[in-house]
């Protein structure tokens, strides 16, 4: 009996060190590691499209929100047609399935053309509001890959962006012919320069909240809910050595907070080189409680990187959208004065 105590006392021990001496591995999210592909990680410069010419044709498709009718694009119709270009609509721009512009099988197809087509030198999404998503992951590429072409818009379009970033292009963050009615002349010409390859550069005043510094990077980003919704999909991009653009709208303080921690949470914020703030559309009185602005959930979630973070671009859900050329290398410079924005 006294044997078999100290054979359970001796055991209990070896047990104890065991476990105590075992320390599990220590956790650390690495982005490329977990999500990207070798081929993913291997781009480092993005195919910029041919730019624009008079007499060039563009597409206009809806991938997500339906159209009420045509005069909802007839000023961004006008306007394309005064810079010179040729104008071709969707064959189901107008339809309406629910809250989407066609079933997804006819917003499919659209889009498929618009890729496929060696005549069509841009497509121009109508309006954003949601479904790309739906149909993002049965559209082929090829052909779009072997003739590239600008694809413009924002909001749900972030889907697009990011899409075609995972294939190495670049795209045009910016107005939509939805929205043309509304638009600034400033939100038109940048359109307009950066379509047709002109310099675009920007200089604002800075903001007291901005963090300073100057960094070089590659310009990626979108929409953040749609940013967000990407991780770990197939349309996800690699954040290392980049530069994120985020704007959002209607979303409530604590959303915001919970997608910019879900990034960090999943590595995408660690490797960046900047983070440029746009519009952030919400109603103050009903985030009081909350505590402060989206800035300050912005600069929380960032603020053991070292690099520039500044707030208050002029692009988003607001008249003054100022076009983004994403896939394109940006220097930032956030002082305690400006502001400056230039592609180098």
């Amino acid at each position: 009996m006294i044997i078999k105590n100290h054979i359970k006392a001796i055991f209990t021990i070896l047990v104890l060190l065991t476990f105590t001496q075992c320390k599990p591995p220590a956790y650390k999210m690495n982005y490329q590691e977990n999500y990207l592909s070798e081929a993913d990680k291997a781009i480092k410069q993005y195919t910029i499209p041919p730019y624009l010419i008079k007499g060039d044709s563009i597409m206009i498709v809806a991938p997500a929100g339906f159209i009420t009718d045509s005069t909802e694009i007839d000023q961004g119709i006008e306007l394309a047609k005064s810079w010179g270009l040729n104008i071709k609509l969707g064959e189901n721009l107008f339809k309406r399935h629910n809250h989407f512009a066609g079933t997804d099988l006819e917003r499919q197809n659209d889009l498929q053309e618009a890729l496929d087509n060696k005549n069509i030198k841009a497509i121009w999404c109508a309006r954003g509001g949601y479904g790309t998503v739906r149909v993002v992951d049965q559209l082929n590429f090829s052909a779009f890959k072997k003739n590239p072409k600008w694809i413009i818009g924002y909001s749900d379009i972030t889907t697009l962006h990011e899409q075609v970033h995972r294939l190495g292009l670049a795209s045009i963050h910016a107005t939509m012919p939805g929205g043309m009615r509304r638009a600034t002349p400033q939100a038109k010409e940048t359109l307009y320069k950066s379509l047709f390859g002109q310099d675009v550069s920007y200089e604002i005043v800075t903001n007291p909240l901005n963090k300073l510094g100057t960094s070089k990077g590659v310009l990626i980003g979108g929409n953040l809910s749609i940013v967000m919704s990407m991780l770990g999909s197939n349309s996800d991009i690699d954040p290392q050595g980049k530069i994120l653009f985020i704007e959002d709208v209607g979303e409530d303080l604590y959303r915001v907070d919970r997608m910019m921690y879900t990034l960090k949470r999943n590595g995408f914020l660690k490797d960046l080189k900047g983070i440029i703030v746009g519009d952030f559309d919400y109603k103050i009185e009903e985030n009081i409680l909350f505590g402060g602005t989206h800035r300050e959930i912005i600069l929380n979630a960032v603020k053991e990187y070292d690099y520039p973070v500044i707030f208050d671009f002029p692009a988003g859900h607001i008249r003054n959208n100022h076009a983004m050329t994403f896939g394109k290398k940006i220097k930032l410079e956030s002082n305690a004065t400006s502001v400056i924005i230039s592609y180098k």
